[in-house]
């Protein structure tokens, strides 16, 4: 079972920065591909971000350009740079790791709350 813990939420205005961290529990996090999602009160979660194992990256349309995910495996982290933040991404951010395709496996970690406002 992998543990995922989200870190670096918080209150910020509008056209800030944050950086939030995902943290992983065992080595074996870099065979997984991560995302990060966000979820905004009465909307389901959507996908932001993703990275595999080798590092490609691929955004949501709404975050490109602004968000930059990465990966540093020495450390077991994922994080998400997040620049020129505005209301709309208002949410509760979750970490995602998944593997495989005939024996498929998936985790999340609690989520972390970012708030955009002035």
């Amino acid at each position: 079972q992998l543990q995922l813990v989200e870190s670096g939420g918080g209150l910020v205005q509008p056209g800030g920065s944050l950086r939030l961290s995902c943290a992983a529990s065992e080595s074996s996090f870099a065979r997984y591909t991560m995302g990060w999602y966000r979820q905004a009160p009465g909307k389901s979660r959507e996908l932001v971000a993703t990275i595999t194992s080798g590092g490609t990256t691929d955004y949501a349309d709404s975050v490109k350009g602004r968000f930059t995910i990465s990966r540093e495996n020495a450390v077991n982290t994922v994080y998400l740079q997040m620049n020129s933040l505005n209301f709309e991404d208002t949410a509760v951010y979750y970490c995602n790791a998944r593997r495989g395709t005939t024996y498929y496996v998936e985790f999340w970690g609690q989520g972390t709350q970012v708030t955009v406002s002035s």
